[in-house]
């Protein structure tokens, strides 16, 4: 390996570490309760503050079965599968069986949680919006495709 090559991958390792950290960053402001109990408030709907992440990963994702709820959300199978339970309760999601396997039941959303969703996809506009207010918009749209970028890489990594 050549000395430019142990430069470019010292400062790529660099890069990587303040990426983590910015992505800790990220994902501890994502997870406080707080943020979820505002993006409630900020969107006007009636729904308590733990549904609120599995109702827009199942009106994003679904239908999916509780397992790949569960670990898109972080929480344990039992938790989750009573808490899309509670959604069902609620008219928001309902539960069918899987297309690929009708052993597996999935979660969908109903036209009741998607009026929910669509309320806080607006609150999360406008709250993007202010946080985002005095970027150029060449930037956003710069971070939005590599974020996107970085998701798909992310996301087609081997485990």
């Amino acid at each position: 390996m050549s000395s430019i090559e142990n430069v470019q991958n010292a400062h790529i390792g660099v890069q990587i570490r303040t990426l983590h950290a910015a992505l800790l960053d990220i994902v501890a402001v994502m997870n406080r309760p707080q943020r979820d109990e505002a993006m409630v408030r900020a969107a006007g709907i009636p729904l308590d503050r733990a549904l609120f992440p599995l109702l827009v990963s199942i009106e994003r994702f679904g239908p999916i079965g509780v397992v790949d709820l569960a670990d898109r959300v972080g929480r344990d199978y039992t938790t989750v599968s009573r808490q899309v339970a509670k959604l069902d309760e609620l008219g928001l999601v309902r539960r069918q069986a899987g297309a690929a396997d009708g052993r597996v039941r999935e979660a969908v959303v109903t036209p009741q949680g998607k009026a929910m969703t669509d309320a806080v996809d607006a609150a999360r506009e406008r709250l993007g919006q202010a946080i985002l207010a005095d970027w150029e918009p060449r930037d956003v749209g710069e971070l939005v495709r590599l974020m996107s970028k970085f998701a798909e890489a992310l996301n087609s990594a081997p485990e």
